[in-house]
């Protein structure tokens, strides 16, 4: 995996968010290349959330038993990254406050 075509170096990610496994960083790195490659923002827009959404069904239909694809469990990989990353930065701008 290179860094230079991703917008954050999966490595700083890891630093910044140590709860990622190499799964996590995988996941992000294999669909953010994915959502970068499309040519416009709305477009860019529309595969987050549908791969957000998709991760959200296949995640809830794994929880039921299900069995997922690969494409499914790419997403619920992804979307897992995504919260490990997003608790982490939500609760520390808790804790500092509103800036000013």
């Amino acid at each position: 995996m290179t860094q230079r075509d991703l917008p954050v170096d999966p490595e700083r990610l890891r630093r910044l968010f140590p709860q990622l496994t190499d799964e996590d960083l995988a996941a992000y790195a294999e669909v953010t290349r994915r959502i970068l490659s499309e040519p416009s923002p709305e477009r860019r827009a529309r595969v987050i959330r549908e791969t957000l959404a998709r991760g959200r069904q296949a995640r809830d239909r794994q929880a039921s038993g299900g069995v997922l694809t690969d494409a499914e469990a790419l997403d619920v990989r992804y979307l897992s990254a995504v919260a490990k990353m997003q608790g982490s930065t939500s609760g520390s701008a808790r804790s500092h406050g509103p800036r000013g």
